[in-house]
């Protein structure tokens, strides 16, 4: 016959083991109490939005909400109270105007400021004055404006200059990316970021980190990005070269394209003629670029020496001369020669030389014929004074020698040639007589 003990561990449950499989039941079913949580809706609010504590996990036996400003339940802080069983509200010390809080203890901000970032304290009121607290969080972050960059050295020179480019504005709990040619920054030893991502440095600048670059700012609300920022990196020009659709031409029949050749970037041109700037004619045209100058149609004025110079803030260079010969027909005037103001000054010439000869002819011919009366007059009074003289002589008793002065005409026949001592064809001569 077995002893007791035996038969119990073979057929039955030990007490001790009954027990603690009795106590572990007990405890899982043991009522739990639910504790208050809260939960900001959205997470991360927008400057300007409007911002919602929920409340979770609220029971019936409550009688009443306190929301406090801070992690502390401390009156001065106090924003406002519900008494739920009578319905009435009240606000605190620290109600801004634009909280409002909810039966089932929620609070909701109106037009959040990032100054409304912070924590607050929700304290709850059962029917049998026991209280619980709990504390919640907003946050609150501004909506980034358009990032703006500068630089320290916006002309920096080739492998000289060390150049410093922001990011800004700056503002808080932001983050910074940039990109150059649209794509991320590649490593290298001549850049170098800030702690903050902030500022890019480029040491020793060479042509090819002429961008253009972009900084982008984010924070849990928003990403803005800036405009592209183009670095002008100053380094010698090499000197260009032209091309030629053709160097000989015929006047009035071809067209000349002339090419200014270069593989610098960054730089502008300009045309040279004859070691002039070039001035544009109505059939001269440039490029947008201007790189490729045309010449539509082709004239003898256009014969001479072309060049281009390519230049940039602080270099430029020239081209070597190229000849553009134009053919045309000698024999053939011109016209196309003469411009409009030189054919008008031409005509304006002529006029007044026609002008002029005929005031002159007018001129000789009033000379003459004043000439010619005066003449007259003077023949006549001479003769006048001899007849009066004669009728005095023979009465006066002092009879005086008398000289009269008797103007003769010669009219020379063409036959006739004159001596040399005889007068001229058209003189007068004037002799005297002395009368006795």
């Amino acid at each position: 016959m077995e002893p007791p003990s035996a038969r119990a561990r073979r057929g039955s449950i030990p007490w001790n083991g009954l027990l603690l499989a009795v106590s572990l039941v007990t405890f899982w079913n043991l009522p739990t109490t639910v504790q208050l949580t809260i939960e900001s809706v959205p997470f991360n609010a927008a400057e300007g939005t409007d911002v919602l504590l929920l409340v979770h996990n609220v029971t019936e036996d409550l009688l009443g909400y306190r929301w406090y400003r801070g992690e502390s339940v401390e009156e001065n802080q106090l924003i406002a109270t519900l008494r739920i069983d009578v319905s009435t509200n009240a606000t605190g010390p620290a109600h801004s105007g634009r909280e409002t809080i909810y039966p089932n203890g929620s609070l909701l901000f109106q037009t959040v400021t990032q100054n409304d970032t912070g924590y607050y304290t929700l304290l709850a009121t059962r029917n049998d004055l026991q209280t619980e607290s709990v504390t919640g969080q907003l946050h609150v972050y501004p909506v980034l404006p358009k990032p703006v960059i500068t630089s320290n050295n916006s002309n920096p020179k080739e492998l000289e200059d060390t150049v410093v480019l922001t990011c800004g504005p700056e503002t808080p709990n932001t983050s910074h990316v940039w990109w150059i040619n649209n794509q991320s920054l590649p490593n290298s030893t001549r850049l170098e970021l800030s702690e903050d991502n902030r500022t890019l440095t480029l040491f020793h600048v060479t042509r090819n980190d002429t961008g253009p670059y972009m900084c982008e700012t984010r924070n849990p609300v928003s990403v803005s990005r800036s405009d592209p920022f183009t670095l002008n990196v100053i380094y010698p020009v090499a000197q260009p070269s032209i091309e030629a659709s053709n160097t000989t031409v015929t006047e009035h029949e071809n067209t000349v394209v002339l090419t200014c050749c270069t593989n610098d970037t960054g730089i502008s041109i300009c045309w040279f003629f004859n070691g002039q700037r070039l001035l544009l004619t109505e059939r001269m045209k440039l490029s947008p670029d201007n790189s490729t100058l045309t010449i539509n149609p082709v004239r003898r004025e256009d014969a001479g020496d072309y060049q281009c110079e390519v230049s940039n803030p602080g270099n430029s260079s020239k081209s070597d001369p190229l000849r553009l010969d134009v053919k045309f027909d000698s024999t053939q005037g011109s016209s196309s020669g003469l411009s409009g103001g030189a054919i008008a000054g031409i005509v304006i010439a002529v006029l007044a030389g026609i002008a002029l000869t005929k005031a002159l002819v007018y001129f000789l011919y009033l000379r003459k014929t004043a000439g010619a009366s005066d003449q007259r007059d003077l023949m006549e009074h001479k003769s006048s004074d001899h007849t009066q003289s004669e009728g005095h002589s023979d009465n006066s008793p002092n009879k005086i020698d008398e000289v009269a002065y008797s103007a003769l005409n010669f009219n020379a026949q063409e036959s006739k040639k004159p001596t040399s001592a005889s007068p001229s064809a058209t003189e007068t001569v004037y002799s005297e007589v002395k009368n006795k």
